[in-house]
């Protein structure tokens, strides 16, 4: 009899300890400014050269933040850029973004983050966000269709719901694209550049 009660004792708290982790894990996410989680996150461009040879490249540095009033910014390292050869990010690096004279890439936009916080663990949500891009000289809105899905806990994830087409000829870019295109002796560089990115953000603090 003893033991029935103390297995019931323990069954009962077990179940109460998972009720409330539940409810903590559902809880609107917090109130405050959020950090972007660099480790975690990822953009990447697919350049297309002689026709039809793409090639997939991505940024190692990345930060930024959300204000609590839905204002967020994202800076890309342009030094950072990784093609998985050296030659090729030193060239993209020098001739391409010129990151002497402009080292940074500069996303602003605002949400509105009563659209995210009731969000629960695995839900996600599609909006389309005007993005302004600052990139070599250049200030350019974008209409990004973006997929906000809350992670486990307290972090989330915004992801391009489909790839941007960013062209080179209005980010100032078109002249570096002819320089690559002349050093590596190619027939052609396609001057329409896909853009994906994936970025989680977690509470500040």
């Amino acid at each position: 009899m003893i033991r029935s009660l103390v297995s019931v004792s323990v069954l009962s708290l077990a179940l109460a300890a998972c009720s409330a982790g539940s409810d903590k894990a559902e809880a609107p996410l917090p109130e405050g400014a959020w950090q972007l989680a660099a480790d975690q996150s990822n953009v990447g461009f697919v350049s297309v050269k002689s026709g039809n040879v793409g090639e997939a490249h991505s940024f190692k540095k990345l930060s930024g933040s959300v204000e609590p009033d839905g204002t967020v910014a994202v800076a890309i390292d342009l030094a950072s850029v990784d093609t998985g050869i050296d030659i090729r990010n030193q060239r993209m690096r020098d001739m391409l973004f010129e990151v002497a004279n402009f080292p940074d890439a500069k996303l602003t936009a605002k949400i509105d983050p009563n659209a995210i916080k009731a969000l629960k663990p695995g839900e996600r949500k599609t909006m389309a966000v005007p993005v302004t891009l600052d990139l070599h000289g250049t200030i350019n809105s974008i209409e990004a269709p973006l997929t906000v899905t809350r992670l486990a806990g307290e972090s989330v994830l915004v992801e391009t719901a489909k790839p941007l087409i960013i062209d080179a000829s209005a980010v100032g870019l078109e002249a570096g694209v002819g320089k690559l295109q002349e050093v590596a002796k190619l027939p052609a560089i396609s001057t329409a550049v896909p853009v994906t990115a994936s970025l989680v953000f977690k509470p500040k603090g």
